[in-house]
């Protein structure tokens, strides 16, 4: 005798069940004008629009991004969207099970499905490299199919967990508004987040009534990373003492820090102080706030690319000379110098 073979959920059906219960309304409204915005002016041009992409981990957000972008689509955008997923391989069987788990459920929806394994994995990767790796492959996946728009599955307490991680090593203003719901990439592509207005509870309860299923992934509960422990230590704490919404409250937060980065990035744009040639005109920044004399630093610092490995206590020295605005010279490493003469910093090399 032999035992009928379990059947999985009933996936299309459980995306409009989920659908029901996390409208359109429920997503982030930046992220969503956006996305019809893209979709409307490729549209226009007369030709058919262009593919998306999504980042499929297998875990509970981005199955529940997945489906309801598949719900949504019917009616709105139409379904020709890749479904990217990285196999980072440090977790053996488990990580080849979510690749396995997150195929399923892409043939069941009849959508594209594509996925990557880290060929430098190895144990005891940090977080941020193997988000390289991960970032890395979808770039190289975008251009390969020439798709400009990612989404990414990324939460309301995503905000706060960040937030945290990034007030303990002294952010600015453009690292705590992150991560952002419209997210301007290098080589004209675009990263939307539509989940940060909804909480991670709020997102399981509903994948569950819906009646889905998905990949955990046990890494998440241990210590090793800065992230998980602030998600199971500081959070829960926080929530607890603030005595009100502090997840609420942290996306708020990070709402006016991006109007507030928008509006110097802005007054710096309207100054033009970096020239063509790679020279800051200092003139332009006179008596203007350090925060913005800051932030034309940095752009100087992009624009001219030394190879440096200036510290923060040496970028703050170079600041305090640019402000001075005296004829100077400053080391910025064995490749060169950053110069302050008549009235302008340029990079000389050594």
């Amino acid at each position: 005798m032999t035992r009928k073979r379990k059947s999985g959920p009933d996936w299309p059906a459980v995306a409009v069940a989920l659908a029901g219960q996390i409208s359109h309304a429920d997503l982030h409204p930046a992220a969503m004008a956006r996305a019809l915005a893209e979709h409307r002016r490729e549209s226009r041009r007369g030709g058919k629009p262009s593919r998306w992409a999504l980042a499929f981990s297998g875990g509970a957000d981005s199955l529940a991004l997945l489906l309801l972008l598949w719900a949504e689509g019917s009616g709105r955008w139409g379904r020709d969207f890749v479904v990217m997923h990285f196999n980072h391989r440090l977790r053996g069987r488990e990580a080849d099970a979510d690749e396995k788990f997150c195929r399923e459920v892409c043939a069941a929806l009849g959508v594209a499905f594509v996925s990557g394994r880290w060929a430098k994995a190895r144990k005891g990767a940090s977080e941020a490299e193997a988000r390289a790796a991960r970032f890395g492959f979808f770039g190289h996946e975008m251009r390969r199919c020439q798709i400009r728009l990612l989404w990414l599955a990324h939460q309301q307490d995503d905000i706060a967990e960040s937030m945290l991680m990034r007030l303990a090593r002294g952010s600015g203003t453009g690292g705590l508004a992150a991560p952002r719901p419209v997210q301007a990439m290098g080589e004209g592509r675009l990263h939307l987040r539509p989940l940060l207005a909804l909480k991670k509870a709020a997102i399981v309860a509903a994948l569950k009534s819906a009646g889905a299923t998905w990949r955990e992934d046990v890494t998440n509960a241990g210590d090793d990373f800065l992230r998980n422990r602030i998600r199971a230590r500081v959070l829960p704490a926080w929530a607890r003492v603030s005595g009100r919404d502090a997840l609420a409250g942290a996306a708020l937060s990070r709402e006016l820090l991006e109007e507030d980065d928008a509006a110097l990035e802005a007054w710096l744009d309207e100054l033009k102080p970096l020239d063509r040639r790679g020279r800051l005109d200092l003139s332009r920044l006179a008596g203007k706030p350090r925060a913005l004399v800051r932030r034309a630093l940095h752009r100087w610092l992009l624009a001219v690319r030394p190879e440096t490995d200036l510290s923060r206590q040496g970028f703050n020295q170079l600041l305090a000379a640019v402000e001075r605005g005296r004829d100077t010279r400053f080391s910025l490493g064995a490749k060169g110098f950053a110069v302050v003469r008549r009235g302008g910093l340029v990079f000389r090399k050594a």
